[in-house]
């Protein structure tokens, strides 16, 4: 019997994802692996950690206080954390605005956990954030910072994945579909 004359169900990439794991899971939802949301937060901590970095360089060079140069910090975290995402989407031939939702959809949430976790460990370790840039206080209290965001975030992102949320968005990318 020849079934081209039959159109095929239009199916989402979640659903397409389930059937190549071999598991089933709920439309929406994807299987959600310790290692995919570690990778997902590496992912995240590298753009944190770049925008991170320069705003704090910036804002010690300059003279800002801690308050305004933790703002640049985080604005240049979610910039450079966006910038990363969109890199990878736009190389698949997306054009920039849906590029941009990819990014907004994928990387938000995990940088904002992110940036509120290691910046509030950078501001309670008590002369961490006047220690100067060549302070070994400052880097090792930043490096701590980064370590402890990574802890919490991971879950947060391993909770987003299985719910088809977060770096989840991304697969379909990923994986050419």
């Amino acid at each position: 019997m020849d079934h081209s004359d039959h159109p095929r169900p239009t199916r989402s990439p979640e659903q397409d994802h389930a059937d190549h794991s071999g598991e089933h899971h709920p439309a929406g939802s994807t299987a959600a692996t310790w290692g995919m949301a570690a990778q997902a937060t590496l992912h995240c901590l590298i753009g944190c950690a770049i925008g991170e970095v320069l705003g704090m360089v910036i804002g010690t060079v300059t003279g800002m206080s801690n308050m305004a140069t933790v703002v640049l910090a985080v604005a240049l975290a979610f910039v450079f954390g966006y910038a990363l995402t969109m890199r990878g989407v736009l190389r698949t031939g997306v054009d920039f605005r849906a590029a941009l939702k990819v990014a907004l959809a994928a990387d938000t949430i995990s940088i904002a956990v992110m940036e509120i976790v290691d910046n509030a460990v950078m501001l309670t370790v008590p002369g961490a954030m006047d220690a100067g840039l060549n302070s070994w206080l400052f880097w090792v209290a930043l490096a701590g910072a980064f370590a402890v965001a990574f802890v919490v975030t991971t879950p947060v992102n391993k909770w987003l994945i299985s719910r088809g949320k977060g770096h989840a968005v991304m697969h379909q990318y990923h994986h050419g579909h």
